[in-house]
């Protein structure tokens, strides 16, 4: 049986008020509908209220209960990629997302929450459609302004609190608010106050907060006057529209001028931002940066904005009703293409500053803040492709992005960026090359070798005539790599050789600089030269820890525990394949993470442990399934896994290292990853042979050609042999950091 799965539900800050039989009732209808979209005006508490409902309901489901949030996804062709990061995937091989949701899901007992779709109901739709056809153990709880109108589902409209429940509410969130607050005497005025305000939850917060400086009777008063001025031109509309158009515009009416201002300009942001973004983006002459700290301040006190600590630091983010409420606002002042354009230089830079910190003991900073600007950085990349003059600085964007896509598991969303630049068109060449190389990597890593393959090849050519030295070093480079994953380690020697010396000759040193000298010491390595891939390999290490590199130290040191493994030092290895591992995992680089996994299989069969080796093997699959490399059959980078297979097949029978294989593969990526890290069981208790790596060191058959379509003649791409090439480092005066 499969261990349970708890999902990634949040948990909630302020306690739930009531709805108790409305919980029930969507419970209720979970049991007998696929399909439950709970609906109703925007304010009323949906999604509170789900995730509520989704909290009760987890013992029901063994896989879990898990929450997508898609308010902040604006392009339907990101709708699959956030589901996906939701449920905790990551996919490396060039399959879509739909396929890899639907194949994760197909055999597993799991209710999705479906959060803020409705911007994008149609593709949500056509998705919830064939995820509940293919996935039969699916139950989706969606939420939104209106259903999904499929067939099977089951709207469950949610209506305003009852008075009973929403003076709860508002005496419980007043109470937080100005301590000591207490209904007393004013039990009828807080009756009245909650009828007027028709049990709408947000805007019952939004008088909770306001009775810090204002009393009830003052907050009676006032409302009159603000109902009646934002129902105007509104009146055939819905009682309940009017309701939280008079709960939010109320607000916007209370701020100052320049609360309003900075509450307009901030809806430009997707998610979340922090103080240097909003400061930036949002400032000027009628609102100096330096001011917006304290106006921001003000906005947060009004529960207009929501903090939040994520791993990169204190972040804001607007409710959507609130951020909408915003945009209206900015398009009438006319800003609304300004503002944009300033939030797309911003990310712009943050992305600049994100590359070149990469390379340095900021790397994991580095990681947390791409994740958590996601959100904007997509806009970024929206704004940028609107306009076709603009073309170009989305071809830089997402190649200047090359370190999230193939460095922290977003391979898939960083080829869909890449193709749509590229096909966008542009007549900066710098930055074409550059989306160029950075595309033919991602498809390389994907298995698409024939893409890869046709952007290199282009890029290649296209540096020769723009006289771009830099560019030329990543085309010859990404081809070498691409050699090295199609197994012609002769021709992935000779271009990644040539490629160094590239890099050298134009003072470039940097992650894919040092990459690409372990790529070498790999194809080193695979060919039986064991010194002299630890040799380039040492160099990596040393210079990866003066500048404090962590992502290509784990590959360095998966190629030194591979030549202490095949030199029968099992100490030293598990000692190095560990800590890759560990490196790996906090990256979430999937493709240095199971290398490095299967290796630490075939070490722990010669250590004596077959059993736990077939564990570590069975985790491993899936992991495979995503990163894409057994799509094209390594030999070499497979030999690992086909030696440990055979040795812990060959010492426990086939029934019993089966069964470790089947305990394995429901292992998720943080137990396998705890569970390669765990010190051996045992001791070895008797003499082993050493271990064996069928075929590390032979030449693979192949038809003589190249990677890149070429005859291996002897010459590199740029007709130098490879005796010439020295790794990259090797001069310390031609290091540029």
């Amino acid at each position: 049986m499969r261990p349970r799965t708890c999902g990634n539900l949040p948990s909630e800050p302020a306690g739930f008020v009531g709805r108790g039989p409305e919980l029930t009732e969507v419970g209720r209808l979970l049991e007998r509908s696929r399909l439950v979209t709970v609906t109703g005006v925007g304010g009323v508490g949906k999604s509170r209220f789900a995730r509520e409902a989704a909290q009760g309901l987890q013992e029901r489901f063994c896989d879990g209960v898990w929450l997508a949030e898609l308010s902040a996804v604006r392009a339907p062709g990101l709708l699959d990629h956030a589901v996906t990061e939701a449920l905790g995937l990551t996919d490396h091989t060039s399959r879509k997302p739909r396929a890899v949701l639907a194949d994760h899901l197909a055999e597993r007992r799991l209710l999705l929450v479906l959060d803020g779709f409705e911007q994008l109901v149609d593709p949500c739709a056509e998705l919830v459609r064939e995820l509940l056809r293919r996935a039969p153990g699916l139950r989706v709880l969606a939420v939104g302004r209106r259903p999904l109108c499929l067939d099977g589902e089951h709207a469950f409209p949610l209506a305003p609190l009852e008075r009973a429940d929403a003076v709860a509410l508002l005496v419980a969130r007043a109470a937080a608010a100005a301590p000591g607050f207490a209904v007393g005497e004013r039990e009828s005025a807080v009756a009245e106050l909650c009828d007027r305000l028709e049990g709408l939850p947000l805007a019952l917060e939004l008088a909770a907060v306001r009775l810090r400086s204002l009393s009830v009777g003052q907050l009676l008063e006032r409302l009159d006057d603000r109902f009646r001025l934002l129902t105007g031109g509104a009146r055939g509309g819905l009682p309940r529209h009017r309701a939280l158009r008079t709960a939010i515009g109320w607000s916007h009416e209370l701020c100052t001028a320049q609360e309003r201002l900075l509450w307009a300009r901030l809806s430009v942001f997707a998610g979340r931002f922090d103080l240097d973004a909003a400061e930036y983006v949002c400032g000027g002459p009628d609102l100096p940066p330096e001011e917006v700290l304290d106006v921001l301040a003000e906005l947060l006190a009004q529960s207009l904005l929501v903090r939040e600590d994520t791993a990169a630091g204190v972040r804001y983010r607007m409710l959507d009703t609130v951020r909408e409420y915003g945009a209206v606002w900015l398009a009438a002042q006319g800003e609304t293409e300004r503002l944009r354009r300033r939030h797309r230089d911003w990310y712009t830079g943050l992305a600049t500053w994100c590359e070149l910190e990469w390379f340095s003991p900021r790397q994991h900073e580095v990681a947390a803040l791409v994740d958590a600007e996601l959100a904007n950085l997509r806009l970024a990349l929206e704004c940028c492709l609107e306009d076709p003059q603009d073309a170009h600085l989305a071809q830089y964007l997402a190649g200047t992005l090359w370190f999230s896509w193939a460095g922290c598991g977003r391979l898939a969303e960083g080829r869909h960026w890449l193709d749509r630049a590229l096909e966008a068109g542009a007549d900066h060449e710098g930055s074409r090359l550059k989306a160029l190389w950075v595309l033919g990597y991602v498809a390389a890593l994907q298995g698409d070798a024939v893409a890869a393959l046709t952007a290199l090849q282009e890029c290649r050519d296209g540096a020769v005539l723009a006289g771009s030295r830099v560019a030329l070093a990543y085309a010859v480079h990404r081809m070498g790599c691409l050699a090295l994953v199609s197994d012609d380690m002769e021709r992935a020697a000779e271009l990644l050789g040539a490629a160094l010396e590239h890099y050298r000759e134009v003072g470039e040193l940097n992650s894919n600089v040092l990459m690409c000298q372990v790529e070498l010491a790999m194809a080193t390595a695979f060919r039986g030269d064991l010194p002299g891939a630890l040799r380039l390999c040492d160099e990596v290490r040393e210079i990866c820890e003066d500048h404090g590199e962590r992502w290509t130290r784990a590959y360095a040191l998966y190629v030194l525990g591979y030549a202490a493994l095949g030199g029968g030092e099992l100490r030293e290895a598990r000692a190095l394949l560990s800590e890759c591992v560990t490196i790996n995992h906090a990256f979430h680089d999937l493709l240095g993470l199971v290398l490095a996994v299967e290796l630490l299989a075939l070490v722990t069969v010669a250590e004596g442990d077959p059993a736990e080796a077939a564990v570590l093997q069975g985790g491993a699959e899936p992991v495979w399934d995503s990163v894409g490399l057994q799509l094209f059959g390594s030999a070499y980078f497979n030999a690992p896994r086909l030696a440990c297979e055979e040795q812990a097949r060959e010492a426990l029978g086939a029934e019993r290292y089966a069964a470790g294989v089947r305990q394995g593969r429901d292992l998720d990526l943080d137990a396998l990853a705890a569970r390669a890290l765990a010190p051996p069981p045992r001791p070895v208790r008797m003499p082993l042979p050493k271990p064996r790596i069928e075929g590390a060191a032979e030449r693979v058959p192949g038809d003589g050609r190249s990677a890149d379509g070429r005859s291996s003649d002897g010459r590199t791409a740029e007709g130098r042999s490879p005796e010439s090439s020295k790794p990259a480092g090797s001069q310390d005066g031609n290091r540029r950091a």
